[in-house]
């Protein structure tokens, strides 16, 4: 039989976020990252789960991949395979993996058919390649990308570093499936305890996290970084970025800064007496931000002169800066790659293969992220049967799900929403999420009591009807990937109180009928109970956990929080009186996942 199609896999290996993306004729046919297989956060080491997911949700084997493009920020893919044989690196491949990897045939692979890009260059692709823009320029900007010996596309011979200097910001344009490097970023390496330079190296996304582990202790708390910051006070602490010209400073990192947490220092975050210190902090390093940030998209316009700006790289996460750039930075149309951050770097490789190696047309436009794989109803029959399942539940199929639904969020109950194909990405995006009615402010309490248990100052998030998003949030701009803030309207304040942050803006997911007609739906059935087309969209997990990916998942969230209830395809799940017995009966969350676990495993 001839082969039907022409496929390209893209993977990021070995560090966080390892995922794989399959093209299927250019389109995106499947993407996952491993952390919603493997349910450990922002899974690294080697990535067979993922390839293999991918691969058995299309029905191909990999002698069907016509081409493999892969990368890791550390170094190449082959030197770091190379490397991790005779050195033993647990973080970036565990001595299990290590076994499993040696009998794959992609590892320490020598083939035509198996290729190396280097870090900026696919995030360009995930971001341009995937856009709905024929031209336009690209900003990539995170926390550290590959050396300057490895980088693979020209760039101006002004943009001078050391070998061993690392990306930092890199910008392009582009024509149809052309790239051109405008401008880089470097950051030239420091010095540091270990192998800690990151933290002390001269970059924007790298100062972003350095000022993440100085609060809550951890480089990858980013996101929390940008919610605490309304809270501090402006201009209490000194500048920590400024643009001398177009050369990005960064001064370094004094005693000033001697409150550092200490996961061990024996004091609850909340309750430490550092709080009003990380406060202005936070205001300083996210204001700094969304000024450079600013400075930088307003010179690429007029360097330019495009109209549309394409967005990708860890930064891009930051929605209140993307707000901002929206709004203030000149371009007509902002595209941000949903998976903006490191997972995303699988679609920028296999954008690479399908365009620059095959040579093939651009023919893709991302305007979703729903590229799991669907579960059969069997699938979700069988988490649901059995027996430490079955005697806690009560399950109904119902003729009318989104209505049924609505009903009982208007009753302020918490609804686990479970629903087609997985959303690729860190952002819940109405497939696998946690769904609320935002008209009442407890509700955010509600929800962090019972399921989230998140710090009181993160905000949650709305999603509204497209159509309507004009008529409560500020400004122009869609929204649907949930990265822009947007000011909620002084009028809808008050009506939906539990979505709006302490600076009045929210970050806001515009649903349309076309991409997701379920999660419109139930929209449109809550609007007619409430005269309100808005919910609480927040990920379907609870802290320190990966989004659920499968209905056992799902099951297990449910069973082991406080969600009220569960809503499986058209299955409508509820807790009957036995799960008051059984639940109790294990101390700790983690025991009670353990047992229920062990109940649903695959048949």
């Amino acid at each position: 039989m001839p082969k039907q199609h022409t496929y390209v896999l893209g993977l990021n290996t070995y560090d966080h976020d390892v995922s794989a993306c399959l093209l299927r004729d250019g389109a995106i046919a499947f993407a996952i990252a491993k952390e919603r297989l493997t349910r450990e956060k922002h899974a690294s080491g080697f990535y067979r789960e993922v390839i293999d997911y991918c691969l058995d949700a299309e029905g191909i084997t990999l002698d069907d991949v016509d081409l493999v493009v892969r990368n890791c920020y550390i170094l190449p893919v082959p030197e770091m395979e190379e490397r991790l044989i005779f050195q033993d690196m647990p973080g970036f491949l565990p001595e299990p993996e290590r076994r499993e990897a040696t009998r794959h045939p992609l590892y320490l692979a020598r083939s035509d058919k198996v290729v190396s890009v280097s870090h900026h260059l696919a995030h360009a692709y995930s971001a341009f390649a995937a856009s709905p823009f024929e031209e336009g320029a690209v900003m990539i900007v995170d926390g550290v990308g590959s050396y300057q010996s490895d980088v693979m596309e020209p760039y101006p011979a002004t943009d001078t570093a050391s070998r061993l200097a690392r990306e930092s910001e890199s910008y392009y344009k582009f024509s149809g499936s052309k790239l051109e490097c405008l401008k880089k970023v470097w950051m030239e390496p420091d010095r540091g305890f270990l192998s800690d330079e990151f933290y002390n190296m001269p970059g924007l996304g790298a100062l972003y996290s350095r000022a993440s582990t100085y609060i809550f202790g951890d480089w990858n708390k980013c996101g929390e970084l940008m919610g605490l910051a309304p809270y501090g006070r402006r201009e209490q602490v000194k500048h920590l970025l400024k643009l001398d010209g177009d050369r990005l400073r960064v001064p370094a990192w004094s005693t000033d800064f001697k409150q550092p947490y200490l996961m061990d220092g024996g004091t609850a975050w909340e309750t430490n007496p550092a709080m009003r210190h990380w406060e202005d902090l936070a205001w300083r390093v996210q204001d700094d931000t969304e000024n450079v940030l600013l400075a930088r998209t307003r010179w690429l316009r007029e360097t330019t002169g495009a109209k549309n700006l394409c967005i990708a790289g860890g930064v891009a996460l930051n929605c209140v800066a993307n707000g901002r750039i929206a709004r203030e930075g000149g371009f007509e149309n902002v595209w941000i790659q949903p998976a903006a951050g490191d997972d995303g770097i699988a679609i920028g490789c296999a954008f690479y293969g399908w365009l620059e190696i095959l040579k093939q047309r651009r023919g893709c436009v991302m305007d979703h992220a729903y590229v799991g794989r669907r579960y059969s109803e069997q699938e979700v029959e069988r988490a649901l049967s059995k027996p430490l399942v079955r005697i806690q539940v009560n399950a109904v199929r119902s003729d009318d799900i989104c209505r049924d639904t609505a009903k009982l969020l208007a009753e302020q109950r918490v609804i686990g929403w479970f629903q087609g194909p997985s959303e690729f990405g860190p952002r819940a995006l109405g497939n696998r999420s946690l769904l609320a009615d935002p008209r009442k402010a407890e509700m955010k309490d509600i929800l962090n009591s019972r399921v989230k248990h998140r710090q009181a100052f993160r905000p949650f998030a709305p999603i509204v009807l497209a159509e309507r998003m004009k008529d409560i949030f500020e400004g122009d701009e869609d929204s649907p990937f949930m990265l822009i803030a947007k000011p909620v309207r002084p009028e809808w304040r008050d009506k939906i109180p539990a979505i709006v942050h302490v600076d009045g803006t929210a970050r806001v997911q515009t649903v349309r009928e076309a991409t997701n007609p379920m999660l419109y739906r139930l929209l449109k059935e809550f609007e007619a109970l409430t005269g309100v087309p808005v919910l609480i969209n927040t990920s379907f997990n609870v802290k320190g956990e990966p989004i659920v990916e499968t209905p056992r998942d799902a099951v297990i969230c449910f069973l082991t929080t406080g969600i009220d209830n569960l809503v499986l395809h058209d299955t409508l799940v509820s807790k009957n009186a036995m799960h008051k017995v059984v639940a109790p009966l294990v101390k700790t969350y983690s025991d009670v996942a353990a047992v229920v676990m062990s109940s649903t495993q695959p048949a």
